[in-house]
């Protein structure tokens, strides 16, 4: 499991977190002290994990060794130096058998698994499935620059105290339209363990300084 709390960096396909810019930012961004996890497009994972950082791939496939042209193993991830996974997010969906079998193909390869999640009742059925974590992160605000921290905090901690009553393994995270130190206080205040972040540091001017706010705040606890 990951050190709490934490941020968790989605360098999406950004243009700014692609091949050697992906590199360069990962330079600037890991002299920055806390619980930072990176979080880069798999193809770039092999040339980061020698920066010594806690890597996550964005995807990952239900299978294993055999017959699968194109598609993601898991243990290919694991061995390509990532720690974890995220699964169904938003803009990279699953039925709910797939995130089922990724989860388990995540267990078999030794991988944290961060399964994303809309709402409430996607996350109640989703930790019955006993993820490492839950990301609570409603479509609707991803990339709007308006916390879901600020904007629905009910959604965030009506779904922490669900999870909780189906299973106190799971932890949960939350993203969607996080920018700033105070989005990233109130989230943990609402009681999730760690936020996933892109656009408001990937599309920054200066994304050492965006950082650093959120793990200032992040620590306040």
């Amino acid at each position: 499991m990951l050190k709490e709390p934490f941020i968790m960096i989605n360098f999406k396909t950004y243009k700014e977190g692609t091949g050697k810019n992906a590199e360069n930012l990962v330079k600037k961004l890991s002299k920055i002290k806390g619980n930072i996890v990176f979080c880069p497009q798999i193809a770039d994972l092999k040339c980061l994990r020698k920066y010594n950082v806690k890597l996550f791939a964005q995807h990952v496939d239900p299978i294993d060794f055999g017959k699968h042209t194109g598609w993601i193993l898991p243990e290919s991830l694991k061995e390509a130096g990532a720690i974890g996974t995220l699964i169904n997010h938003s803009e990279h969906p699953l039925s709910f058998d797939d995130i089922k079998r990724c989860i388990s193909a995540c267990k078999r390869a030794k991988l944290i698994s961060v399964v994303c999640s809309p709402n409430k009742k996607m996350s109640e059925l989703v930790a019955k499935l006993n993820p490492d974590y839950i990301a609570i992160e409603p479509p609707e605000l991803i990339e709007t620059g308006i916390a879901v921290s600020q904007a629905r905090p009910k959604l965030i901690y009506d779904s922490v105290a669900a999870i909780k009553k189906v299973s106190t393994d799971v932890k949960v995270i939350c993203g969607a339209g996080i920018t700033k130190g105070e989005d990233v206080k109130r989230a943990l205040e609402l009681g999730v363990v760690g936020v996933l972040v892109s656009s408001a540091i990937l599309k920054a001017k200066n994304p050492e300084n965006v950082l650093e706010d959120m793990v200032k705040n992040a620590n306040f606890i």
